[in-house]
């Protein structure tokens, strides 16, 4: 990958260079690739999320004193993975990916469950590298600055919900999820489900679970609504 172009896209600069490199190694390289000295992202990506986690609770009761229900929905919101995803495509992270052929041809550099992996594998990697103040000015940066947007446009009403509502009141009618297809093992199994409004495909999503993926597929289709 280029390393430079990253960090100068970025504004980040990595002491070790092969962290840097794991962020950006899907599972699917490797497996093609057999033999290698990389390793795959996604312990980095568990640190990640553990440390996005962290940061954002802690913002979110040091600046508000809302109830518990509310700070919960707005970490949520937070770190949903199409805002995840959508922030990694602001950042072009796609473009750095080790992909697989295969994954590559089917969309994975543009995928929301990759790009969300990713983006909290980075968030690792920050940490690892440069520690936790470092990591928490990059997730303030990039994700706690759409705070604002988020209360302000009720982003944090759970999708599945908001959908509902819209789709009562604009069409008559109540969404129904479909199951369109399933790939990967069964330890990392991917689902893709779709959105029907009176048999009308509104929007699709993906996700590790079936739930993951309605949900993915209700944020989509609320767009249809704005």
């Amino acid at each position: 990958m280029d390393i430079d172009r990253f960090e100068k896209q970025t504004g980040l600069h990595f002491k070790d260079k092969k962290l840097l490199e794991m962020v950006f190694t899907h599972r699917s390289y490797l497996n093609e690739a057999g033999t290698t000295d990389l390793e795959h992202n996604e312990r980095l990506e568990f640190l990640g999320d553990a440390v996005l986690e962290l940061v954002v609770t802690d913002y979110l009761y040091k600046n508000f004193t809302n109830p518990e229900g509310e700070l919960t929905n707005w970490r949520s919101s937070i770190v949903r993975g199409e805002i995840l995803a959508r922030v990694a495509g602001e950042l072009e992270l796609g473009e750095f990916l080790f992909l697989s052929r295969g994954e590559d041809k089917s969309g994975g550099r543009t995928r929301t469950l990759i790009l969300a992996n990713t983006f909290e594998a980075l968030i690792g990697a920050i940490y690892l590298d440069a520690g936790y103040k470092d990591a928490e000015k990059f997730i303030s940066q990039h994700l706690i600055a759409l705070l604002p947007e988020i209360i302000e446009k009720k982003l944090y009403i759970d999708p599945k919900s908001r959908l509902q509502e819209l789709s009562q009141e604009k069409m008559g009618a109540t969404p129904e999820y479909r199951v369109m297809g399933e790939e990967g093992p069964d330890h990392t199994k991917i689902f893709t489900v779709g959105v029907y409004v009176n048999r009308k495909l509104l929007a699709q999503g993906t996700g590790s679970s079936k739930q993951k993926a309605e949900t993915a597929a209700a944020s989509e289709a609320i767009k249809n609504f704005d």
